[in-house]
């Protein structure tokens, strides 16, 4: 019961760490993206993980027969982040009925006649599930913003002016509230790779057969841009980091880490729903007494 107590308070004070709610001096440079904290190896996070794996499957499943709640977890980051490492093994034991994963690239023709929240609102996750975006409607005020004349492509009419930035994070604040006002849980991470890792990691992806079809040529392209991705990221955090909707800047150089820490975020959202199987009234439970005798 005391390791357990003591596991706990390890994944709250993880999740803690990293969170930004509010935009109150937040800086992009005081996080580091080598961060581990007092944790040295993988060997201990490796239990802690395989431990947050199965609550989450636990409390996954309550959150789905209690179909109160819905869960929204947001990945943005820089290419070679660990997206979608993150997905495939820190969500390894949930439900797959009730889970929803959804990937967002360049807009299609379609999306572009839509506003910016259209595409990613269509696949937002049902009560008793938790979603995924892979990207979203943030890359609106990211690639779009870092890449100006993407705007262009979007057919936007003459209302949209220059504070277009500031608008759109205000619709998404709006977004955001409305979402959680109506049951749905939202957590952001922002995964915090350095641009010297990410380096090491495209090289990887050349020289291993196995891996060269995660490489784009595009991928060398946006390094050019680094400085006004890491602008656009500070901005954005800054700008719709709230108690509700948080953002979490998780260091993402060290994938055991990173994994350890959104898996904690995870376990402590759930956990602070306080999900119960439903209870079984006097009626229904009569019926089931029947069924048991007729059996």
């Amino acid at each position: 019961m005391a390791r357990e107590r003591g596991m706990k308070k390890e994944g709250k004070k993880l999740a803690n760490d990293y969170r930004v709610d509010s935009e109150k001096h937040f800086r992009l440079k005081d996080f580091d993206p080598a961060d581990t904290g007092d944790w040295k190896s993988n060997e201990h996070a490796s239990e802690i993980l395989q431990r947050g794996i199965q609550r989450t499957a636990e409390l996954q499943d309550m959150l789905y027969a209690q179909d109160e709640w819905a869960v929204l977890l947001i990945f943005q980051a820089m290419d070679a982040a660990g997206k979608d490492g993150i997905i495939k093994h820190v969500m390894s034991g949930v439900n797959p009925q009730g889970c929803q994963v959804h990937s967002f690239k360049a807009p299609s023709e379609r999306e572009l006649q839509h506003d910016f929240l259209w595409r990613t609102t269509c696949v937002l996750p049902e009560r008793g599930h938790i979603g995924i975006f892979n990207r979203s409607y943030y890359e609106e005020v990211l690639v779009v913003r870092v890449h100006r004349e993407l705007i262009k492509a979007e057919k936007l009419p003459s209302l949209v002016s220059k504070h277009i930035w500031k608008e759109r994070f205000e619709d998404i604040h709006g977004f955001e509230r409305h979402m959680t006002r109506s049951g749905t849980v939202i957590r952001k991470f922002f995964l915090n790779v350095s641009k010297e890792e990410q380096k090491k990691r495209f090289l990887k992806r050349l020289e291993e057969p196995e891996k060269n079809w995660k490489f784009s040529p595009s991928d060398i392209h946006e390094r050019k841009y680094w400085d006004d991705y890491q602008k656009a990221y500070e901005d954005m955090i800054r700008r719709t980091a709230t108690e509700a909707a948080p953002w979490y800047v998780v260091p993402a150089d060290n994938k055991w880490f990173t994994r350890l820490v959104v898996s904690a975020v995870l376990v402590e959202t759930l956990e602070s729903l306080d999900l119960a199987y439903p209870t079984v009234d006097a009626k229904k439970r009569k019926e089931l007494e029947a069924a048991k005798k007729a059996l």
